[in-house]
């Protein structure tokens, strides 16, 4: 996978087109897929979203997690897409298992996020990551990254322990990674080239303690460790309906990067712009066999930024890191946002990406 000097890609989920309503509801998609129009139109809007990357001129590319249904949270499938496909969970979204601990905005986002019941041991269930990737990768002319999450330490955190053998968040991500191992192991097998796992547990230390970094690290080692294609980490600040969380990511990242930088992984992918990019200084910190996407495009506004702001957000990474080592990417995913809006910041993230290209070449 060749890509050109600070190329440019987008975190994992887009807008879905309009007319595309059909929802999986828990269902296996080979099982809605049966329904020749849900098919139809499932395949056509992934067709669709990868046009706007394509026409807004991205480098690297997703399939925009047309999969993702429309729950709570504007993003809430990212939790439960995982959720209601795997053995051992129960279906019902329950009180977020935190929520009594929460303050502020944060009792709020943790509604919409919900908790769930483990009521058996943990199997892997029908997630069909590969067919996914290869039904997106057919329609693309660019290359199909693969946003893989919620990973398995921020699923574990979500869990009412009920019944069966997994009785702690600790026991339940070392079963979910077995499920991540399977899942990514198939999606290289298909020939995706670059993995991105998608697990804000990055942040959970911050609220249980320092000695949870070892368990974090531990997971993500295990669930990324024997990928042999590129592999990122991305761990955002918290986005339910455009809202960050205000505890749990309230010291930003120089509070938590330098703990991970021996985690097995090729490139972290962080959000920046949403905090106009004061936490950049921190990568001066970044050990030289890793890699940044930079987040230089706020998914949580409706403004759009234009091409010099990027250009700008993207020279303050480049005081500390060289090009050669950055990716110029949104903070988040964008499945919230108006399509129109998404595709015009798309358009402006590789414009001003486009700036900087010609003045570090001449």
């Amino acid at each position: 996978m060749t890509l050109p000097l600070l190329p440019t890609t987008m975190v994992g989920s887009y807008p879905r087109p309009s007319w595309f309503r059909q929802q999986l509801s828990g269902r296996d998609v080979f099982d809605a897929f049966k329904d020749a129009s849900h098919k139809e139109t499932f395949e056509d809007a992934v067709q669709a979203v990868i046009r706007d990357q394509e026409l807004a001129g991205l480098d690297l590319m997703t399939d925009g997690q047309m999969w993702f249904d429309d729950y709570d949270m504007g993003i809430g499938s990212f939790l439960w897409y995982w959720l209601e496909r795997t053995g051992g969970f129960g279906t019902a979204k329950v009180p977020h298992p935190a929520r009594g601990k929460a303050q502020g905005r944060d009792v709020w986002a943790l509604d919409e996020a919900g908790g769930v019941e483990v009521v058996g041991p943990i199997t892997r269930g029908p997630i069909r990551l590969a067919a996914l990737f290869t039904l997106a990768q057919a329609r693309a002319s660019r290359p199909i990254k693969a946003c893989v999450g919620a990973g398995p330490v921020q699923l574990s955190t979500l869990a009412h322990f009920r019944s069966g053998p997994v009785r702690d968040r600790y026991q339940l991500s070392e079963a979910l990674a077995e499920v991540f191992v399977a899942e990514i192991a198939e999606l290289t097998a298909a020939g995706c080239q670059h993995v991105q796992l998608e697990d804000l547990g990055a942040w959970i230390p911050t609220l249980s303690g320092d000695a949870d970094y070892a368990w974090v690290k531990r997971i993500v080692n295990r669930t990324l460790g024997g990928v042999a294609v590129r592999k990122s980490w991305h761990f955002c600040l918290g986005n339910a309906w455009g809202n960050r969380m205000q505890g749990l990511t309230a010291g930003g990242y120089a509070e938590i990067l330098p703990h991970y930088y021996d985690v097995d992984v090729d490139e972290f992918v962080l959000d920046f712009a949403c905090r106009e990019m004061r936490d950049a200084a921190i990568l001066k910190g970044l050990p030289r066999d890793k890699s940044v996407a930079v987040g230089v495009i706020d998914v949580r506004t409706l403004e759009i930024e234009a091409p010099e702001q990027v250009a700008e957000r993207v020279r303050a990474v480049l005081a500390f890191v060289p090009p050669e080592r950055v990716t110029v990417t949104t903070d988040c995913g964008l499945k919230q946002l108006p399509r129109t809006c998404a595709r015009e910041k798309l358009r402006s993230l590789v414009a001003g990406t486009q700036i900087v290209r010609s003045e570090l070449t001449g």
